[in-house]
């Protein structure tokens, strides 16, 4: 890995103006991408637009079209984009040591204040029947917000028939128990076949996927992967006493999820409720809400709350471990080859089976969704909180809605508490 870095370049933007990255100090060039990440808040669009105002519009490091060209190969690639424009202008900048430095800073108040509240979740628990409300509530707003990020992404993702069929297909398979892997190798190769005028195939294969989801279900007596994703630990949501899981094995789990994000971070829930819920079971359903809700109170992408489902599973280092899985692609991507990458994914067949496999993974999500539903919606309380929390997130773009949404909803469930028990 070379780390000379690259000669600063310039092109005219569409005002004419001059564009130079310039070759920063090291220690300036990691606190300005730390500033980013510790202001990193409102989600990745807020977070990309931080980023375009500050290096493109006032700074002028490249023009807009440029900007616009390598958000464009970060949104077909998995991984947080915002991360990865970091890793990338870092590396524009002093090489790939740079890109390196830059996505560290940008990661690391996240990971941090995760890291801290992990070990505060592991440590204290969910011993005190006030904290047991709060967060019973709080995983209400999470399931919210888990339905309208699968409307949101999905209505850029699941644009024509053949993409809602797929995205339907992969539910169904999920719901099953079917691999993820072989059910987003499908999808993608139905979309391509569709889109290459080879319909009688795609119908074909569409028909045969539909044939194996109703075989393994009256096979299996039901839905045995919604069971399964359904998954409630005898502790009743108490977290673990100690770490259970190798090493190797959350990195492994870490990476695999990294490699699949596509369409937003969000993306991320099916892999990683699979591994350490579904299968590894070192967590309940109930703790991943909880991570996830932990995670929309910080300032950073929410794949940072890998970082507590790797603490559950392993302890400090199980957090590391995962951490440094799910944010690799992400680095790698941009520093081993970006400009390959980006004629890659404009490759008609890359492009047109890339969006296949997005669509399955809507799919995957929304399977997930409907089990993670089954935990949180216990009664008619939550109903109507999920009612409340969910309207406001569709009638709302305001940049703190999230972290607003995480905190009203701990208010509601502390308020509930209190008026039980109010003589």
């Amino acid at each position: 890995m070379s780390s000379q870095p690259q000669v600063p370049t310039s092109d005219q933007g569409v005002t004419g103006g001059q564009y130079t990255v310039p070759r920063e100090p090291w220690l300036k060039l990691f606190l300005r991408f730390l500033r980013f990440g510790a202001l990193a808040w409102g989600g990745p669009v807020a977070q990309i637009g931080m980023i375009r105002h500050e290096l493109v519009e006032l700074d002028r490091w490249i023009s807009s079209g440029h900007f616009n060209r390598v958000l464009a190969v970060y949104q077909i690639l998995p991984g947080p984009e915002a991360h990865e424009l970091c890793v990338y202008f870092g590396m524009r900048s002093r090489g790939r040591w740079g890109g390196i430095v830059a996505g560290l800073g940008f990661m690391l108040p996240g990971f941090l204040l995760m890291f801290a509240l992990s070990w505060a979740y592991v440590r204290y628990g969910l011993k005190t029947e006030g904290v047991q409300a709060v967060f019973a509530a709080v995983q209400v707003a999470v399931a919210a917000l888990i339905v309208r990020a699968v409307f949101r992404i999905g209505g850029h993702v699941v644009t024509d028939r053949w993409l809602w069929t797929i995205a339907i297909l992969a539910a169904g398979a999920h719901l099953t128990g079917i691999h993820f892997a072989i059910v987003l190798s499908v999808t993608g190769g139905i979309y391509l076949l569709s889109q290459r005028k080879l319909r009688a195939g795609a119908v074909g294969l569409a028909v045969l996927a539909a044939a194996a989801v109703i075989a393994v279900s009256w096979n299996a007596g039901g839905l045995a992967g919604f069971d399964a994703l359904s998954r409630t630990s005898d502790s009743g949501g108490d977290v673990l006493g100690s770490p259970t899981m190798p090493l190797w094995a959350l990195f492994w789990s870490g990476l695999k999820a990294g490699l699949l994000t596509f369409g937003g971070a969000y993306t991320v829930i099916p892999f990683l409720q699979r591994d350490a819920v579904t299968q590894g079971a070192w967590m309940s359903n109930a703790q991943f809400l909880d991570g996830l809700a932990l995670s929309g109170l910080l300032p950073a992408p929410l794949i940072i709350f890998s970082t507590f489902v790797g603490y559950l599973g392993g302890g400090p280092w199980g957090a590391v471990a995962m951490t440094v899985g799910i944010f690799l692609p992400a680095f790698a991507f941009t520093l081993v080859g970006h400009d390959a990458l980006e004629r890659l994914v404009h490759r008609p067949s890359i492009r047109v089976f890339l969006e296949g496999v997005a669509a399955g993974v809507i799919g995957l999500i929304a399977a997930t969704t409907l089990a993670l539903l089954s935990v949180s919606l216990t009664g008619l309380e939550t109903l109507i909180l999920f009612a409340i929390v969910l309207g406001i997130l569709f009638a709302s773009n305001a940049r703190l809605v999230i972290p607003a949404v995480i905190a009203g909803a701990a208010l509601w469930g502390w308020g509930s508490m209190a008026l039980q028990g109010w003589p």
